[in-house]
């Protein structure tokens, strides 16, 4: 049986959390305790659209001992489309608002959930964590470098749990896939490779035009600049401009990345960064981002981390629009999110084991909301905490960096600065419209 038949038939069938583990024994702060205590813990939801619809809807539907107590939304509307995906699982309805800060002051309230655009995760999650509430934070955690070390300093100084929404560390999938590795199939890994290959189109720009009234549209700036409303800088498409989000690879890519980093088993940034991309298909396009972008990482060990993202494609790479390769010295992996793997072996390429049909397509969204509420009860670990989090996020960071200033750059990783670029450098952080400053840890 060839690779490509063994394909095809396979396209149709944690130790990590050891570095927080003294912190988050002796977890304090205002809800320690009454989180251990309590069958119910109290929920704020933090920007109603997009992913946040699917995990209310799993909240209703698994019942997993939670109340939510909040709905919280700069555009009504919002909370008027989510609300009723949880209006038959408890009886007092949630309270709705359009400032977390709301939420934020409720004593009540044990955990949030953030989903909101990415210019507004750091800033809400240090608050949130500075009034004693537990994050469960939409990947990726930080819009720029430096809000990743800040959101881990303050998990640390304040006891906080704090989830990335990276779903797959928490599928059955990767659970067999890494007792499999665990065991040396793959030999050593050395290389990693993820991708995002997935059709996209062309969104023409459009004029300002008068801003909706059910949105409250500075506090949807919040920390970015000023600016009139454009429906493109707005739901859904706010993800093409450096100002809310991070492109393709800091909206798909980070997953993928995220399992990279998970597959390649590092514990550090990477030291020398080469990025290359530009407008290959979507010309005309609205966004400010390259509509394809590639990107080598190497880590001080030599290991080697690469992403590709493409704009053209509906067949994805080894079948999979998004995806992963694990390159071992006795063979390699083919790692889907989408719930699939696939193993090879020695220089024939001999076909190994595979995700197994019970578990196939698993992406791990229940498992990994279940772990974030356990660890809200337990104060125990919880299966990504930030530190693992920001390792995956700054590859994000750091390759929009290399592809924005000099393509290649040297990082080092103790000082968390750029040895050989000044502007690079000035790009780990962002200035912050006023008032929507972030806060002082202290």
């Amino acid at each position: 049986m060839n690779h490509e038949t063994t394909r095809r038939r396979f396209l149709q069938r944690g130790s990590e959390v050891a570095a927080v583990t003294a912190v988050v024994s002796t977890m304090g702060g205002v809800h320690s305790e009454a989180a251990v205590q309590k069958d119910i813990v109290q929920l704020g939801i933090i920007g109603c659209g997009g992913i946040m619809t699917h995990h209310v809807k799993g909240l209703a539907e698994n019942r997993p001992g939670v109340s939510i107590a909040w709905f919280c939304d700069v555009d009504s509307a919002q909370i008027d489309k989510i609300a009723p995906h949880y209006a038959a699982a408890q009886r007092a309805a949630p309270k709705r608002t359009s400032r977390y800060e709301d939420v934020l002051s409720d004593k009540n309230v044990d955990a949030v959930i953030v989903a909101t655009p990415h210019h507004w995760h750091a800033p809400i999650a240090l608050r949130a964590m500075q009034e004693g509430k537990d994050v469960y934070l939409e990947k990726p955690i930080s819009h720029v470098y430096n809000e990743g070390l800040l959101v881990s300093q303050a998990a640390r100084k304040y006891g906080r749990i704090v989830q990335q929404g990276s779903q797959m560390r928490s599928s059955k999938v990767t659970e067999k896939a890494a007792r499999l590795m665990k065991q040396g199939i793959l030999g050593e890994v050395k290389v990693a490779r993820a991708w995002t290959a997935e059709l996209r189109r062309v969104v023409r720009p459009v004029p300002d035009s008068a801003t909706p009234s059910t949105v409250n549209y500075d506090r949807w700036l919040g920390p970015a600049p000023s600016r009139g409303f454009n429906r493109h800088r707005f739901h859904g498409t706010w993800r093409l401009f450096q100002d809310y989000g991070n492109g393709e690879i800091g909206d798909d890519g980070i997953h993928d990345l995220d399992m990279a980093c998970w597959g390649l088993g590092v514990d550090t940034v990477p030291s020398q960064i080469t990025a290359r991309g530009g407008r290959m298909l979507l010309h005309g396009h609205a966004s400010e981002y390259p509509d394809n972008l590639c990107v080598n990482y190497e880590y001080p060990d030599g290991r080697l981390l690469i992403y590709e993202n493409y704009p053209f494609t509906s067949y994805g790479l080894h079948g999979f629009d998004n995806g992963n390769v694990f390159y071992g010295t006795e063979g390699y992996m083919i790692f889907s999110r989408r719930g699939a793997f696939s193993v090879f072996l020695g220089p024939k390429s001999k076909p190994g084991p595979t995700e197994g049909r019970d578990i196939r397509g698993q992406r791990g969204y229940k498992e990994h909301m279940e772990d974030f509420l356990n660890s809200v009860r337990t104060r125990k670990p919880n299966r990504i905490p930030p530190e693992v989090a920001h390792r995956s996020c700054a590859l994000v960071h750091l390759g929009e960096i290399a592809y924005r200033t000099d393509g290649r750059l040297d990082f080092d990783v103790k000082a968390q600065r750029f040895t050989n670029s000044e502007s690079a450098n000035a790009l780990l952080t962002k200035e912050y419209r006023d008032p929507f400053v972030l806060p002082e840890l202290g």
